[in-house]
């Protein structure tokens, strides 16, 4: 029996290294009573059909001699196992249970193949355009310096939301959020942001992704036609797709979204997507003008605007720019935001500033669509901004984004036009568009390989375009000093792309001119 099921490892027994006559398994096992290991064992073997239906098994005096362990012991595990069905006891001994071993059933001894799983359409709709790679690679785009983030500041903060607020704060909060963070948010935002906002009008979400899929959930039902920039920041499209809703994309321009006259009235929206202090992932500031009229055609056809404010704070030149919701009273205005970028992702602490009145009216409905959680961190973060601390972290972290931007800029310039290079003066990244024979994808994919993460612009894209042919290239966790070399690992692979493409289309002429574009 003991080839059949192993030997057991005495808990008590010391031997050198701690390892048994089990090696590595034993050595895991030996604080495992015998009694738990043997029955484990046995239903291994009976599960495997190494014990097969009807196997008459030893008596528990003969078992306890070849295991060398007690009578007890098998006892035991003899009258487990007939409890729950894998043994059965009669005047002639302990059997295998005809009903327990996979053969006598008829199973088979390995998992069949997949099924095929009718899923909700909206799951096709992710397509697979993310490349699931290490965010900590160079060039990962949204990925800000955590190595700069001050851990003692954020520890003294926790620990004191600890002491003050325990032991109540392990229990049910305020689904809307604590009210010191709220009120917290609120006034950085008026003073930084300049939102028009108390802290009864903010929502903590469980970061910026919440935040939307809130707002689909408040503000549409299925079907309803929502906008959304193109290229532009996936997780919008994703709550817009859990929402069931008509999705339209709207070019960007160097001034923003750019919306066609007639789409207000053969596609009138009921949400609208937006990020204009730092468009993603082109970079471009949505202009007055545009945040004017998107406002007023919004009250006029009793749309919502959701102001996504990425990366906002971090503005490399002059004052930060103020948000579209402050520009007039009671604009119909979403404004949403979180500290993933600011303070780091893990954090997963986001926010919706909603409008004064809409804030009164679903105080109920938000009881019941939200839960709250993470009070502490919520506690202590409110203290980390009324300290100052996180006021003097974003000053830190602007001073290093800036001079990273830079370095990014002046590589790229030594071998791709300027024109080639959007982002204006905001944010953690730059993108690079490339001429047609060059695909994002593929650059994207070798870079990759070379442990780089620039993304590909297109897999941001609902329409394919030329536009929308690029990579992303964040530079927020990359030191400055890394980023000429890689540049120069980038430049070589388009070069090489290039040259395999315009091989392939148009020969040695057409491809001497793609190559004129890296220099």
């Amino acid at each position: 029996m003991i080839e059949i099921i192993g030997p057991l490892t005495n808990p008590a027994a010391k031997t050198a290294g701690g390892a048994l006559a089990g090696g590595a398994a034993a050595g895991a096992e030996k604080s495992v009573p015998l009694q738990k290991q043997l029955i484990e064992r046995l239903q291994q073997a009976i599960l495997a059909g190494r014990l097969p239906a009807g196997s008459l098994l030893p008596s528990s005096r003969l078992l306890a001699a070849e295991m060398g362990v007690s009578r007890n012991t098998v006892v035991i595990a003899y009258e487990h196992l007939a409890a729950v069905g894998y043994v059965v006891a009669d005047k002639k001994g302990t059997r295998v249970s005809p009903l327990s071993s996979p053969a006598a059933r008829g199973e088979p001894q390995t998992l069949p193949p997949a099924p095929d799983v009718a899923y909700a359409a909206r799951v096709a709709q992710f397509a697979a355009t993310r490349t699931h790679a290490d965010n900590t690679l160079p060039m990962t785009p949204g990925t800000p310096a955590l190595d700069h983030f001050p851990l003692a500041a954020w520890r003294r903060a926790l620990e004191r939301s600890m002491e003050r607020a325990l032991p109540l704060a392990l229990g049910y909060g305020d689904p809307a959020g604590e009210p010191a963070l709220r009120d917290a948010i609120a006034a950085h935002l008026r003073m930084a942001r300049g939102v028009r906002c108390q802290g009864s009008q903010v929502v903590i979400t469980e970061g910026a992704q919440e935040a939307l899929n809130l707002c689909v959930r408040l503000f549409t039902n299925s079907g309803d036609v929502a906008w959304v920039e193109d290229p532009g920041y996936r997780g919008a499209k994703a709550a817009f797709n859990l929402g069931d809703l008509s999705m339209l994309p709207m070019p960007v321009d160097s001034e923003g979204i750019a919306v066609p006259p007639e789409a207000w009235r053969t596609h009138p929206p009921k949400l609208i997507y937006t990020s204009p202090a730092h468009q993603y992932p082109t970079g471009a500031v949505l202009s007055v003008a545009r945040r004017l009229e998107l406002i007023a055609q919004a009250r006029r056809c009793g749309a919502w605007l959701i102001e996504d404010d990425y990366d906002g704070e971090f503005r490399h030149t002059g004052e930060p720019i103020a948000s579209m919701q402050g520009l007039v009273e009671d604009a119909p205005v979403l404004y949403v935001g979180s500290f993933s970028k600011t303070m780091f992702p893990a954090l997963r602490i986001g926010f919706v500033v909603l409008p004064r009145i809409i804030a009164a009216h679903t105080a109920v409905a938000l009881q019941e669509m939200l839960r709250g959680g993470h009070r502490l961190e919520q506690l202590a973060l409110a203290h980390f901004i009324d300290s100052g601390e996180f006021g003097r972290h974003l000053g830190r972290m602007r001073r290093l984004y800036r001079e990273r931007q830079q370095a990014l800029r002046d590589a790229l310039t030594e071998h791709f036009a300027p024109s080639q290079i959007l982002g204006g003066n905001c944010g953690m990244h730059l993108t690079l568009r490339l001429p047609p024979s060059i695909s994002d994808r593929t650059l994207a994919e070798r870079a990759l390989a070379q442990r780089l993460n620039p993304r590909a612009l297109s897999g941001f894209a609902l329409q394919q375009r030329d536009e929308a042919n690029g990579l992303v290239i964040g530079y927020g966790s990359t030191p400055a000093g890394q980023l000429p070399p890689a540049v120069r690992v980038l430049a070589g692979l388009a070069r090489e792309v290039a040259g395999e493409s315009g091989g392939k289309a148009a020969g040695k002429a057409s491809s001497k001119a793609t190559r004129a574009r890296v220099v």
